[in-house]
């Protein structure tokens, strides 16, 4: 139920949430068509252009401004959902957004526009600041206090992104999680970044991350994971969800508008 359509002292505040999507067989998904990839590569390609600027803006007397680089590379971009992937799933994940952004009108972001970009700015800061003298090799040391740095930058920047999200949903295939554990583990240690993550971000009332705006109106790089190192992971504090859960949501929402949609998905899957 909206904020806008109840008293605000008889509204229920659902907690900030986290589920965890379970496999399911791809061509059977809800969001498995090109219009909607064709969507996500849209959204993605936005967010792509918020990221991207010359590395020269950074550049002072030989000396990269960190705070510089964070705000334009690393920003805080406004968000609904946040999808947490595999690298090796980003098409699902983009068919996955588009299909979101059509269906529900919520705005997703799906992190691997945050280090994918990552990958091209460690680039250019290596060739500008780490070439070895007759530029045919990189410094290891200074490659290894560059990468330090951009991984830091890009760490705090998912962190940001999913504590002012309202809600993350983790898409769970064995891409990401190892399918053969008695325990659940993954290769990719972004994945494990952001699960531990969510395990460690304050939870908040859903009307703390809507704009008042929002609630009125609505109705109107690739990874670097050749070097496998595994990382135990706990997905017990996330809500586990399905394609059954999916195809629920999407039709309980569009019997109930003007429903926040996410309060719709919240009641399907409750705690």
């Amino acid at each position: 139920m909206a904020l806008s359509q109840i008293g605000a002292d008889n509204y229920l505040p659902y907690m900030y949430r986290a589920f965890n999507l379970e496999p399911f067989h791809f061509k059977t998904s809800p969001f498995a068509t090109s219009q909607l990839e064709t969507k996500g590569l849209a959204l993605s390609a936005e967010n792509t252009r918020l990221v991207r600027t010359a590395l020269s803006t950074f550049l002072i007397d030989g000396k990269l401004d960190g705070a510089e680089m964070t705000a334009h590379w690393f920003p805080e971009i406004k968000a609904d959902v946040f999808l947490s992937h595999s690298h090796k799933d980003r098409r699902l994940a983009l068919m996955f957004a588009g299909w979101l952004s059509t269906t529900f009108h919520v705005t997703p972001f799906v992190d691997s526009d945050v280090w994918g970009n990552s990958a091209d700015l460690l680039k250019e800061i290596d060739d500008a600041l780490c070439l070895s003298p007759g530029g045919n090799s990189y410094s290891y040391e200074k490659r290894n206090e560059s990468t330090s740095h951009v991984h830091m930058m890009l760490a705090t920047a998912l962190a940001k992104m999913i504590d002012n999200t309202e809600c993350v949903i983790f898409i769970n295939t064995p891409n990401s999680i190892t399918p053969t554990e008695a325990v659940e583990k993954t290769y990719s240690p972004w994945i494990f970044y952001e699960l531990a993550m969510v395990g460690q971000t304050r939870r908040r009332p859903a009307s703390d991350h809507r704009p008042i705006i929002k609630q009125t109106t609505f109705a109107e790089r690739r990874a670097l994971e050749e070097v496998l190192i595994e990382y135990q992971v706990d997905l017990s504090l996330l809500t586990t969800i399905d394609a059954d859960a999916l195809n629920a949501w999407k039709r309980q929402f569009e019997e109930t508008l003007p429903n926040f949609a996410l309060d719709t998905l919240y009641e399907i899957a409750q705690e």
